[in-house]
């Protein structure tokens, strides 16, 4: 199971952005890979921006990956 998952839904398609959950525990919404990063950082993860492609660690659900603006 990937430790972290980046989802998009009818609530975030009208502010943009993906709602973030990091081993189960909701962390916030990212507007951005920079936001993502800094979550999966204060989880102790210090280099996730070499994780966000590789989907053992992160998991993208209902888009694109990278993609976060509002639809």
């Amino acid at each position: 199971m990937p430790a972290a998952a980046l989802w998009r839904d009818e609530r975030t398609d009208l502010t943009g952005g993906c709602r973030v959950t990091i081993r189960g525990q909701i962390a916030g919404l990212a507007y951005d890979d920079h936001d993502v990063v800094e979550f999966l950082r204060r989880a102790g993860l210090p280099d996730a921006e070499q994780l966000l492609d590789r989907p053992e660690w992160v998991q993208w659900r209902g888009g694109r990956a990278h993609t976060y603006v509002a639809a």
